[in-house]
């Protein structure tokens, strides 16, 4: 079952699935606007150049027996969980946890739940107010929505199971906030903005001191409202109601703060070491301007056309991020994709996805199988250079032959295949 939200809406979607008591999982996919800027980048692909397309937005919903058991946001990273578990003042126990087996594809954050309650960091109980939780405002956000595509495919479900929520009494629910939430328009107009208080002292007359405590310990202009509910367990439309008649006053301005997003791995990564990409495309045009404009950056860039033997070079390289086109004889980047995310080695690994410009499938079989993101072709070297900086962080370009180095990690492959037709010349110059 696919289509767009034009034809069918969310909650139509929801009835069917519920009605035919189906087990599997929901994708959904919006865009939010254009990206602003002009750039007068040649395409790597031929053609004119195109702006780099508006960033895309999507959400996972995984059902069983037509009861809703997760839902999450497409960016698989674990900010949501640590906010969830500020609550219990436990979101320092992530970065001590083991990752888990369970949900590492499009749901690391449900595995990462059932780590902590296997260590006995969590309860069961704690774990399944946070599941209901993160539902409740994923359906949130879903329900706003009315422009965009999905695809629902039948699966085994996500195992093991912690809960199970009717979908009926849910949407009647939340249906029912979301049309409370448009009352708050324009003072209010999304989850993501942030509280800031412009006037202390009008608060202190009119709020008890409890509770000026709690806003001026949060309203802070950096942590947004969905944040705010979230470490103080209430639902968004309640913590909106509080919030509203003080942002009417004037005494608290709501500022418009970034999304959240994956947090830079130049953060994670040593700051000697240049950022290591791997390209694996079995067109030579993309791998020669991919390669060049990586390498002029201050990049590690190897380009390989072989997909059998990316895999083995992968796993020598061990590469910060990887760029897989989707499209290739023999083995493609949906199965290059899986079989790296089935390895601990590359369970975090970014991995970029090339979609040709029928992109929304290519998209949707990319999230299933657990790419990061993805890049439509043709694309400029701003838009790959902004996703390369987005995962990895910026280049090294004083950096000394970064390819010397590279060419350290390629010796062992490169004299074991005398014919190294499969991986670009200038990878080992």
């Amino acid at each position: 079952m696919q289509g767009k939200l034009s034809e069918i809406d969310i909650r139509s979607i929801l009835q069917l699935i519920e009605l035919g008591q189906r087990t599997g999982e929901l994708l959904v996919e919006a865009y939010g606007s254009a990206a602003s800027g002009v750039g007068n980048e040649t395409p790597l692909t031929g053609g004119t150049f195109r702006h780099r397309p508006p960033l895309a937005q999507s959400w996972f919903v995984f059902f069983r027996n037509g009861q809703i058991i997760y839902a999450g946001d497409g960016q698989s990273n674990l900010l949501r969980l640590r906010d969830y578990l500020r609550r219990y003042k436990l979101d320092t126990a992530l970065d001590q946890a083991p990752a888990s087996a369970i949900a590492t594809v499009n749901a690391p954050e449900y595995g990462y739940l059932w780590s902590l309650m296997e260590n006995h960091v969590l309860t069961p109980t704690q774990g399944r107010s946070i599941i209901q939780g993160m539902v409740h405002e994923t359906l949130f956000d879903l329900f706003s929505l009315h422009q965009g595509s999905f695809v629902f495919e039948l699966g085994s479900g996500l195992a093991p199971q912690l809960m199970a929520l009717e979908i009926a009494p849910l949407m009647a629910q939340i249906m029912k906030q979301v049309q409370e939430w448009k009352q708050f328009h324009p003072h209010i107009q999304s989850p993501d903005q942030c509280p800031a208080i412009t006037d202390a002292a009008l608060l202190r007359k009119t709020l008890t001191e409890s509770s000026f405590d709690i806003l001026e310990r949060w309203a802070d202009g950096k942590t947004s409202l969905r944040q705010m509910a979230r470490y103080l367990n209430r639902d968004i439309l309640t913590l909106a109601r509080a919030v509203y008649p003080y942002v009417q006053q004037g005494a608290v301005q709501l500022i418009h703060g970034a999304p959240e997003e994956v947090p830079p791995r130049s953060e994670m990564v040593e700051p000697e070491r240049t950022p290591r990409i791997v390209c694996i495309d079995d067109g030579a045009s993309i791998r020669e301007a991919v390669e060049l404009i990586l390498r002029q950056h201050g990049y590690q860039a190897a380009a390989i056309s072989n997909p059998l033997k990316a895999l083995s070079l992968v796993f020598q390289l061990k590469p910060d991020l990887i760029l897989c086109d989707i499209a290739m004889p023999e083995l493609d980047g949906y199965e290059i994709c899986a079989m790296l995310r089935n390895s601990t080695a590359f369970r975090e690994t970014p991995i970029i996805m090339l979609t040709g410009k029928d992109g929304f499938i290519d998209r949707v079989r990319a999230r299933m199988v657990g790419a990061t993101d993805y890049l439509t072709k043709p694309f400029g070297e701003g838009e790959l250079l902004m996703l390369v900086e987005k995962y990895v962080g910026v280049g090294h370009p004083n950096c000394p032959d970064p390819d010397a180095l590279l060419a350290e990690a390629l010796q062992d492959e490169l004299q074991n295949a005398p014919d190294s037709t499969f991986i670009s010349s200038t990878s080992y110059r």
